[in-house]
């Protein structure tokens, strides 16, 4: 066979590979793309959709605000600075206004004062066990925040992005803002397991996540 001859059988079996490939028997087992089906994808890394729960005792970071406008709620975010001001969080399932005479405010039936408080948490609602009112907490030496390495390789418009789905979708978001190259969220409380998926998601040290409740050591 000419070399010519030789190149044009090769380009035939080439063309023709395909075609038989794409054959099917009768009963139905038609070759398929995989890429076609959503089954065949790679798992991705979903995002929490529940605040932990803790394994033991908790705090607040720091004085939290514990309102009351028909149940009290633990405000662990921000607080309207309104009067009465406005907050929300987890339930408080045994708070009694009566063990804190004197140390809270009342408008109408609205009750709120600030407290350090300690307990326990199960994802959804505090126990408190401890809580010294704000007038006569006496902190002690601030727990320091993480200490974000410089520098990330997201543009800054990404990183706005980030915290603006973070803070309104993370479980348990009060506020995320990006600033020196990461995107810092504080929740309400994080096992670990916040920070760990979003080091996965977006790279360790890109995203900062802060927990407002803190386990007691």
């Amino acid at each position: 066979m000419t070399p010519r001859r030789t190149a044009l059988a090769a380009a035939a079996l080439f063309v023709a590979a395909p075609v038989l490939a794409s054959c099917g028997t009768e009963s139905g087992d038609n070759a398929t793309d995989p890429a076609g089906d959503p089954s065949s994808s790679a798992p991705g890394n979903p995002m929490p959709t529940d605040v932990p729960a803790a394994d033991g005792p908790v705090r607040t970071l720091n004085l939290a605000t514990v309102m009351d406008t028909g149940s009290p709620e633990l405000c662990v975010g921000p607080v309207a600075e309104s009067y009465p001001p406005q907050c929300g969080g987890p339930a408080i399932t045994n708070w009694v206004w009566d063990e804190h005479k004197q140390m809270f405010e009342q408008q109408g039936d609205v009750r709120w004062g600030t407290f350090a408080v300690t307990g326990t948490f199960d994802g959804t609602s505090v126990a408190v066990t401890d809580a010294i009112p704000g007038a006569l907490y006496d902190p002690m030496m601030p727990t320091p925040p993480p200490t974000p390495t410089p520098g990330t390789a997201y543009p800054q418009a990404e990183l706005d992005t980030m915290a603006e789905e973070l803070g309104r979708n993370l479980p348990g978001a009060q506020g995320a803002y990006a600033a020196d190259g990461h995107v810092l969220v504080d929740v309400l409380y994080d096992d670990g397991s916040l920070q760990a998926w979003a080091d996965q998601e977006y790279g360790e040290n890109v995203v900062i996540v802060s927990s407002m409740l803190v386990d007691v050591e």
